[in-house]
C-alpha cells in the first residue's frame, strides 16, 4: 500500500470536499421521511400482507415477495402516529439489510433525494423521544424538514 501526502503552498486554502448522499423519501402523515438509497430494494404497491399473531404492534406481518418472505412494518405505529384512513392505501419500500429484506409501509413514495451530507444536523433534544430514536439526521430542504431514518432501529435489529 502506497501513502501520499500533498502540501498545500502557504495561503493557500484546502478544497472543501463535499460529499452527497442520495436518500428514497417517502411521505407518512404529511412528514417527509428517507432512507439511504443503497439499502433499498425495490418499491412495491400496497401488497396482500399476511398478519402474524403474538407480533411487535408496528409489525403488519409478511408479505410474498417473488417467493421471499419479508416483514412489513407500519412506519405509521412505529413512530407513534393515527392510522391510516380505511380507505387510503399504502406503499411499500422494500430495503434489503444483512441479506434479510424487510417493507416499511409509507403513505407515498417520492423521489430519490441527493443531499449533501454537511446539511444534516442531528435531531434536536426536543423532539419527541420515539422521533429521536429512530432519526439519524434532519436536513433542511426547500423550507420543509427532511427526516433521515436510522432503519435499523425501526426494524429492531440494533
Amino acid at each position: 500500500m502506497i501513502t501520499t501526502t500533498a502540501s498545500v503552498p502557504r495561503g493557500k486554502q484546502v478544497p472543501h470536499v463535499v460529499e452527497k448522499r442520495q436518500y428514497v423519501s417517502f411521505w407518512v402523515d404529511g412528514q417527509l421521511l428517507g432512507v439511504p438509497v443503497q439499502v433499498v430494494q425495490e418499491v412495491l404497491t400496497s401488497q396482500h400482507i399476511a398478519r402474524v399473531p403474538r407480533t411487535r404492534p408496528e409489525i403488519a406481518g409478511l408479505l410474498n415477495l417473488r417467493g421471499q418472505i419479508v416483514t412489513a412494518v407500519d412506519l405509521r405505529k412505529s413512530l407513534g402516529l393515527p392510522p391510516r384512513a380505511i380507505d387510503q392505501t399504502c406503499m411499500n419500500v422494500v430495503l434489503r439489510y444483512r441479506g434479510e429484506s424487510f417493507s416499511l409501509l409509507v403513505d407515498e413514495v417520492g423521489d430519490v433525494i441527493e443531499v449533501d451530507s454537511h446539511g444534516m444536523v442531528a435531531p434536536p433534544r426536543t423532539l419527541d423521544q420515539r422521533w429521536k430514536k429512530v432519526t439519524s439526521g434532519i436536513i433542511r430542504l426547500d423550507g420543509r424538514l427532511f427526516i433521515i431514518l436510522d432503519f435499523t432501529t425501526i426494524l429492531g435489529l440494533q
